[in-house]
């Protein structure tokens, strides 16, 4: 489903603006080391579809660090939606003007023509667990065998887990009780009850992972 207007503002992060650009502190310290992972990760001539492009800085960096990707951005958010459409004058047509994804609609897929990859983004601990199943079940739909759904952020590891992940789960749900760190083991049962086997596992800065699975059906 493409949601003609929301007003819903997830972001945990007070964001500047210049104009439509809104500007994100996380995705500024980011998004440089998101995007040389990715572009090792990607298939050649990529059409990518990212899910929750937030400000679109991260879209930005990933078509600069790759010029062959034609990049599809998300946001069920307006005012993101319009940042991310303002960053995409400096991709020289290499991002596509942003839909409105709603994950969580059954038929979200219905709008998009098949994908090489999905991307998204601190996206699965800020919403509703719903979201994530909803992501995963379009995404078998979208992705053909052998291309790969890549999910960057926190998650819980068990005994593994950093001490700086318990305690933003804790604080995200006493913001929201639907909210939270994912534990990985819970995203993988999911990826594969969809068709995905877990590929890769990439530790990133700030105790965050960029983790991938390969659609296997």
């Amino acid at each position: 489903m493409i949601s003609s207007s929301s007003s819903i503002e997830p972001a945990l992060e007070a964001r500047s603006r210049a104009g439509h650009r809104l500007s994100s502190a996380s995705a500024g310290r980011n998004k440089a080391v998101i995007a040389s992972t990715l572009a090792g990760l990607l298939p050649r001539h990529a059409r990518v579809l990212e899910v929750a492009s937030g400000t679109g800085e991260h879209a930005l960096a990933c078509v600069e660090a790759r010029p062959d990707l034609t990049w599809i951005p998300s946001e069920p958010n307006d005012d993101s939606r319009a940042s991310v459409d303002a960053w995409a004058i400096e991709a020289g047509g290499r991002m596509q003007p942003c839909l409105g994804l709603d994950v969580t609609s059954a038929d979200w897929p219905r709008s998009i023509d098949a994908v090489d990859a999905i991307f998204c983004a601190n996206m699965i601990h800020i919403a509703p667990w719903e979201a994530c199943e909803g992501l995963f079940a379009g995404a078998s739909g979208l992705l053909a065998t052998g291309r790969k759904l890549h999910l960057y952020g926190p998650f819980k590891e068990g005994d593994h887990t950093a001490q700086s992940n318990l305690d933003f789960d804790e604080s995200l749900k006493r913001r929201d009780p639907r909210w939270g760190v994912r534990a990985l083991d819970d995203v993988d049962v999911l990826a594969e009850r969809h068709g995905f086997a877990r590929e890769s596992r990439i530790e990133m800065p700030a105790n965050n992972l960029l983790v991938s699975w390969v659609n296997s059906s």
